[in-house]
């Protein structure tokens, strides 16, 4: 059985003041104590950054950007760079969220070079790929998920210990709808599959593919007992530390369940 270690990210989107954050993020790191096997990670608004950063520092939790800009640094108001949230304390940065690729349209091309700007910058991406509703009903999911990652991946120098996929079919996003185990399973095998032809089997075992889709305390155990999930991004659910917590023992098990 593989021996990836599970990751979890809590995906804050544009929720909180800078009160809660710290104090959301506080609870987090205390729970996270509880779950060593699990690496954990917070991704508040920008802005909150540096007050999540302080209430994590020295806990078993880590802080990432919810984004990054495709540029190094120069004027583009608005944006942050990869170096900048380096430099606020982020340990971890998302690339393509779903919310990005469909509500703003940013391209594979755009998504590759921020993913480029990450790892000069020695950030984690956790790069996000899955299909729209009607893409899925047309059959054409795989080819969606294959065609994202050759274009974001392709060309990149990549650490296999350091990057994280996340499997985020559009339509389960903020939804309440959920793939099935089954579902999400097949669209992780078709991910390893893509990162063996990109790279090399040793490469695509070694990976990390996570399931985001409208994760909650309900059906996490189901979704992380399949061999191919290796964890979570979560949305809503993260919001409430309790909720949280009962995805993380989720992974927790899992994780016990690969050290047998």
């Amino acid at each position: 059985m593989a021996q990836r270690t599970p990751f979890v990210g809590g995906n804050w989107k544009m929720n909180l003041d800078r009160e809660r954050s710290a104090a959301l993020a506080s609870e987090v790191v205390r729970m996270a104590a509880t779950y060593p096997s699990v690496e954990l990670a917070i991704f508040p608004p920008a802005v909150y950054v540096s007050a999540v950063e302080s209430a994590v520092r020295g806990g078993a939790a880590t802080v990432g950007g919810q984004d990054c800009s495709a540029e190094k640094e120069g004027a583009f108001t608005g944006q942050v760079s990869a170096s900048m949230l380096a430099n606020m304390g982020c340990s971890s940065v998302l690339i393509g969220h779903s919310e990005r690729r469909h509500g703003l349209g940013e391209t594979d091309a755009t998504l590759s070079r921020k993913l480029a700007r990450a790892l000069e910058a020695g950030l984690l991406p956790v790069v996000c790929v899955g299909e729209t509703l009607a893409e899925r009903e047309s059959g054409r999911a795989h080819d969606v998920i294959r065609t994202q990652l050759h274009g974001t991946l392709a060309g990149q120098t990549l650490n296999a210990a350091k990057l994280v996929i996340a499997y985020e079919p559009v339509w389960a996003i903020g939804t309440g709808r959920t793939a099935t185990p089954d579902d999400a399973a097949e669209a992780h095998r078709t991910i390893r599959q893509t990162l063996a032809d990109l790279y090399d089997v040793r490469f695509s075992e070694s990976v990390r593919v996570i399931y985001g889709g409208s994760v909650n305390s309900k059906n996490a155990a189901e979704l992380f007992a399949r061999e191919e999930i290796d964890g979570g991004l979560v949305g809503g659910a993260s919001l409430v530390a309790a909720d949280f917590a009962v995805i993380v023992a989720a992974a927790a098990a899992k994780a016990k369940e690969r050290s047998n």
